[in-house]
């Protein structure tokens, strides 16, 4: 299954227990899309969430993220993962 990295320029009020929530409600509902999402990574200095998920499309995805909690990415991009 594809992997993607998904970015979140700027998600306003970005706290560690914010995106810990925001990841667990994505983890509670990603089975419905397919998706399984892997890690994520943020910078609350400049507001940037990053995320890995296996998924069967980049719509799948960003499904997720929509249905969840309503941060969808500004942008979304396939990746392949290297040692």
């Amino acid at each position: 299954m594809p992997l993607f990295m998904d970015v979140h320029h700027h998600v306003p009020g970005l706290t560690a227990e914010a995106v810990k929530d925001a990841h667990e409600k994505d983890l509670a509902i990603q089975k419905k899309h397919g998706v399984e999402y892997l890690k994520y990574w943020y910078d609350t200095g400049s507001g940037k969430v990053f995320c890995l998920s296996k998924a069967p499309s980049k719509e799948a995805a960003v499904t997720v993220h929509r249905e969840a909690h309503g941060l969808v990415p500004d942008e979304i991009h396939e990746v392949t993962e290297g040692a």
